[in-house]
């Protein structure tokens, strides 16, 4: 086991921590100040890497397939949250479940029947074609500008939520949402905000994905089990808790995928390692969900004190 492999698969787990961060970030707003349980969070990740793919098809451009990304979904979660999930506040989150498992499967069938069952595949853009000298070690540009970008809005997120008055009423929201409605603070406005901004931030992590990933229906599923459990362990309604757990989540996981076989086979024989070291790492981050929930319920750095 060389010192450049554990490197880079460190900077591996960093880039999809980052990429984790983009979806868990609104996901846990929506949880923990609207208090409403979104299934369909993992379909506008999909969405976005579909309206990358087909922006890009039309105009051959990254920045456009951004851009599409982005305010594609971020229309879409308007709309979504006016038609829909506004009408769902105040019940149960059985129901809640119940509506949003149904938009995943509409929103599956939508792209199934708009774009074919055939996966896409976005092209790197041609200044991030290369690797970077990093560490000793060459690492892809392209993950690289993932991890800039997602550093880059956990900063724009920082400084949201704790240097404007959008970010103070989300944190009260957070802490106290029955008070601050009481204050006079336009609830209705302010979900609406945080589901768009949740949606735009799913919608640019879809296209960050595409060009290392097939774009394919059903694609955000997966990431969302992920990202609920990111959202678990950080603290419901913790943006910062979003960011710490996401680089946990996703360090720990693709250390364990890339690590746990081998280290295995050191302590038992190489069949047993080859069949139990894949299970024991794709179980490792619920592991250590459960660990945190059974000494820390409340999350590793819930929202009352980020």
């Amino acid at each position: 086991m060389s010192m450049s492999l554990v490197l880079t698969q460190l900077l591996n787990g960093l880039q999809f921590g980052v990429l984790l961060f983009l979806l868990a970030a609104g996901l846990t707003l929506v949880f923990g100040i609207m208090s409403f349980v979104n299934l369909a969070h993992g379909s506008l990740y999909m969405l976005g890497a579909y309206f990358a793919a087909a922006a890009y098809q039309h105009t051959a451009s990254f920045g456009m397939a951004v851009l599409a990304a982005v305010a594609g979904c971020t229309l879409l979660g308007v709309v979504l949250e006016r038609a829909a999930i506004s009408r769902l506040y105040r019940r149960d989150h059985l129901d809640h479940v119940l509506a949003t498992f149904g938009l995943v499967l509409f929103f599956n069938e939508v792209t199934r029947i708009v774009w074919g069952p055939q996966p896409y595949f976005l092209s790197l853009p041609s200044f991030l074609e290369g690797t970077v000298d990093l560490l000793g070690i060459s690492y892809p540009s392209y993950r690289f500008g993932i991890i800039v970008v997602g550093l880059a809005v956990a900063v724009g997120a920082h400084l949201l939520m704790h240097r404007t008055r959008l970010g103070m009423l989300i944190r009260a929201g957070a802490t106290n949402p029955a008070m601050v409605a009481a204050l006079g603070v336009d609830i209705k406005l302010l979900n609406s905000i945080l589901f768009a901004l949740g949606a735009a931030l799913a919608g640019l992590a879809g296209v960050m994905a595409g060009p290392i990933m097939s774009i394919q229906t059903g694609m955000g599923e997966p990431v969302l089990i992920t990202a609920l459990v990111v959202i678990v362990i950080g603290g419901i309604g913790s943006v910062s808790g979003a960011f710490y757990a996401s680089l946990i989540v996703g360090v720990a996981d693709t250390l364990g995928r890339a690590f746990l076989p081998t280290l295995l086979r050191e302590v038992a024989s190489r069949d047993v390692a080859n069949a139990a070291g894949p299970a024991l790492a794709s179980m490792l981050i619920y592991l250590l969900m459960a660990v945190v929930l059974a000494v820390r319920p409340q999350g590793l750095f819930p929202a009352g004190r980020t």
